[in-house]
């Protein structure tokens, strides 16, 4: 049996007063492709904050890579997973280029230096390409659409080059072309590891090999998608009836704005 990248073991994780993950036990291996699906404040975000090592669980053991997550230092945490958040704070004028060459500063000795590293810049320049932002390269990062911002974060996520990839809602901004590129994209990353947040359940559906399901006040499901992204389990998920229907070979999900009880 291969070894899980990332197990999961008793994992809780709470919001104030409210549980939202109970003894969360999970296996995730390496190159499967993961999707967090569940209702708006389900805890996706927290748990892929604890996931990363960004904040500690509220109980249980996370094993990263063979080791109990606490223990990995700062820079070797930064080689092992990126955390690409759904939100960007840039205080200060840098170019697309620049931001994305910024996420592989950890593999250089001095700060700033992996700037004028050929490697890094060719890296960062496919990693645009992939993301369709290319033309962007030069650009202010400051100056750019919520939806070409996330894209440019995406493309940093990816050019750090790390076997875990924690991505908050990577397709939330995105016009339909880009959803689909963006999401071809990441699947073919078959040498990552990715777990998402994902509101589009259509999304999850096409893109996940296993998912997961938050219903907030702790329960979970999980497992491949196929047999966990049902509308038996997504209808009362979201309170609202949610149908499956057959489009040639792909399943799609639709709501028939039915609520429930």
């Amino acid at each position: 049996m291969t070894a899980a990248l990332l197990a999961c073991r008793a994992v809780g994780v709470r919001y104030g007063d409210r549980c939202l993950v109970r003894s969360l036990h999970i296996d995730i291996a390496a190159g499967e492709r993961w999707a967090l699906v569940g209702p708006n404040g389900a805890g996706k975000t927290s748990l892929l904050h604890v996931l990363a090592g960004v904040r500690p669980a509220d109980g249980g053991t996370i094993d990263l890579a063979g080791q109990p997550l606490a223990r990995w230092s700062v820079e070797r945490l930064a080689g092992l997973r990126a955390l690409v958040a759904d939100r960007w704070i840039d205080p200060f004028p840098t170019s697309v280029l620049e931001t994305v060459i910024a996420a592989r500063y950890r593999l250089r000795g001095i700060p700033g230096a992996a700037r004028t590293d050929p490697e890094s810049e060719a890296i960062a320049r496919q990693c645009l390409v992939a993301m369709d932002c290319a033309a962007l390269a030069e650009r202010d990062v400051r100056r750019l659409s919520r939806g070409e911002r996330q894209r440019v974060a995406l493309a940093a996520g990816l050019a750090q080059d790390t076997a875990l990839l924690l991505l908050d809602e990577p397709i939330s901004h995105q016009d339909p072309r880009h959803q689909v590129q963006v999401l071809r994209q990441l699947g073919q990353r078959t040498d990552r590891t990715i777990i998402a947040a994902l509101h589009d359940i259509n999304a999850a559906a096409r893109f996940a090999t296993h998912a997961l399901l938050l219903a907030g006040d702790g329960s979970w499901q999980a497992g491949k998608s196929g047999a966990v992204l049902t509308q038996e389990n997504l209808s009362p998920l979201f309170a609202t009836e949610i149908i499956q229907i057959e489009v040639g070979a792909h399943r799609v999900f639709v709501s028939t704005g039915g609520v429930l009880a």
